[in-house]
Order: C-alpha cells, then structure tokens, then sequence
C-alpha cells in the first residue's frame, strides 16, 4: 500500500504575531468548507486501502497502517450524519491528534479523518470569528468551535475536542458491537 503524504506544521506551527490569528486546515466535505486548527493536525496523506474493521459503526470507516503504527479512520460525513463519504479522486485523509483517551485524560490519540479534498491552509484573525449557532446548523453545534469569516463567507471551524472525542467514538463501537450480538 503506498501513501503519498504531506506534512503540515502541526504540533509547533508558529503562530502569526500581532494580528491575534491562528492558521487553520479548511477542507470541503459535502459542499461545505470546514476547517480545523493546524496545530492539531499531524499530516494530510492521500487516500489509499483502509482495512476495515468487523462490528464498527459506519463513522469508523476501517483501520491504516501510518509508519507501523494502527491509526483508526473516522469518515466525518458519517460522525455528522450525512450518510458514507464517496471515495473520490480528491479523497484524502487528514491525520489529527486529539487530547484524552478513555483511561488517561493526558493521553493523545491519533486519528484518520476522511474528507472529500483539502482546500488550504488560512489564517483567520480572532476578531473574524464568530461564535457557533445555536441552532440551524447541519451539524451538531457542539461540534463547531466557532464561524470564520473569510473572503465574505463563513468557514465552519470545528471544535476536534467534540467532533473527535475518543470516549464518544468508543461508545459508539461498543453500542454497534453489542447490537451486533
């Protein structure tokens, strides 16, 4: 199996001095840009053979093999709802790193993250960014970290804490295991 991978500055990105604004990976799922803080995000690779996974829900799209090491992929349509993502010729994998795990609060989880295309990575100044609605989105809004406003539009910044949150996506494979007995 051969991924091509790109390695965005996560983890120790530097942020822009004196204009407030943090960088963001925005990202087009279902027609709609979202974006996630960069320096949450480990690497983006290109889409290639997953393996899936017995008894898991469909938010859990299979497992990936990144330099040995087993990294479950999360199809984000699916987490939000909107039914399986297509795999298409954009289709990528965007590698996050979520705080907290299900024994240790301090622990950091690798996960995949499946997206239709990877648009670029922006910055947006705080004082562009909304707070999330309180109703109507498409999404659950504890889901949204915020609305970025950028070039006229608003970019849906997600809260990974939230979308991701290793506790929830456990409970969920724990349901779809135990229903599937």
């Amino acid at each position: 199996m051969s991924q091509t991978s790109m390695v965005v500055a996560g983890g120790g990105a530097p942020r822009v001095e004196g204009g407030g604004g943090r960088q963001y990976l925005a990202f087009t799922l279902n027609h709609e840009v979202f974006a996630i803080d960069i320096l949450q995000i480990r690497e983006i690779i290109e889409f290639g053979t997953l393996t899936e996974v017995p008894m898991m829900p469909p938010t859990i799209r299979g497992v990936i093999n990144l330099r040995g090491a087993v990294v479950p992929v999360i199809d984000l349509s699916a987490r939000f709802g909107q039914g399986s993502s297509a795999v298409a010729r954009r289709t990528c994998v965007v590698i996050v790193e979520v705080a907290g795990g299900i024994d240790d609060g301090a622990a950091t989880q690798t996960l995949g993250v499946m997206v239709d295309a990877v648009n670029e990575v922006m910055e947006i100044p705080a004082e562009d960014v909304e707070p999330p609605p309180a109703f109507g989105a498409r999404i659950r809004t504890d889901f949204i970290a915020g609305m970025g406003r950028v070039n006229g539009r608003f970019v849906i910044l997600l809260d990974v804490s939230k979308v991701f949150s290793v506790d929830e996506l456990a409970t969920l494979g724990g349901l779809a295991a135990g229903l599937a007995s």
